[in-house]
């Protein structure tokens, strides 16, 4: 199998959560593929100086600010993206979230809101790409960053809804590509699971509390780029392949 970046140089690629962490990770690797990313994320200040690092890559990024739990701001970034650059090529629905609560005391806006952009946006998302692609014929690919724990349920302290909306990410790969393959699209559908990740949201974030601390502690993690690695090969593929689920986990217990 002979891996290649070469059909997307020059294309429009939608990354969410782009600011930090796997987004960030993701969106450095595209633009050094020559992919025209369009980098989505609340703190639009972060994305603006990231955009200053990348200037002299093969590609290029543009930042925009949105918040991907609110069908407007999805609407708003495709309206923006087929205007100013052409249609999008790529989609990564990376942008998730998650609450250190539980299942017992939890509050209902606090699973809403994990829903509403693991599940909710991703869905919005993944339907304006799919229109897009399907009005120009295009081949495109959409990934889904999703988790082990969208296969398997571990004893993570204050998980609550968390695994649930990963669940359901794993439900809808596969109710997609039934979906495609039924309308006869040629458009791919990845779902790349992470292990424990290294991030400013897990073994880094501020707000940890101690017992989600201690858990974390001499954990072995994969890194963010780790992930874009896994991207960019589901993304190499040959058109006659398509990788549906990886999963990419640490290495040891």
């Amino acid at each position: 199998m002979v891996l290649s970046m070469d059909r997307w140089k020059g294309k429009v690629a939608i990354v969410t959560g782009a600011s930090a962490g796997i987004g960030e990770a993701i969106t450095d690797a595209l633009v050094e593929e020559g992919v025209i990313v369009v980098g989505v994320a609340r703190n639009i200040e972060t994305l603006e100086a990231k955009s200053k690092t990348l200037t002299g890559k093969k590609g290029k990024l543009h930042p925009i600010k949105g918040d991907f739990s609110r069908e407007g701001d999805i609407l708003k970034v495709f309206e923006w993206t087929s205007k100013n650059l052409g249609p999008v090529h790529i989609l990564i629905n990376n942008a998730a979230a998650s609450n250190q609560t539980t299942l017992m005391d939890g509050k209902t806006e606090d699973w809403k809101s994990v829903f509403d952009l693991n599940v909710i946006g991703l869905c919005i998302a993944t339907r304006e790409a799919v229109k897009i692609m399907k009005e120009n014929k295009i081949n495109g690919h959409i990934i889904h960053i999703n988790s082990v724990l969208g296969h398997q349920v571990v004893n993570v302290p204050r998980i609550n809804v968390y695994p649930a909306s990963k669940f359901a990410v794993t439900a809808l790969t596969e109710t997609l590509r039934q979906e495609l393959n039924h309308l006869g699209l040629k458009i791919k559908i990845s779902d790349v699971s992470p292990g424990f990740v290294a991030t400013r949201r897990t073994t880094f974030a501020k707000d940890l509390t101690p017992e989600r601390k201690a858990f974390y502690e001499n954990k072995p993690a994969v890194n963010s780029e780790d992930i874009a690695d896994g991207v960019i090969y589901a993304l190499s593929t040959p058109e006659h392949v398509q990788v549906h689920e990886l999963m990419i986990r640490p290495f040891g217990p």
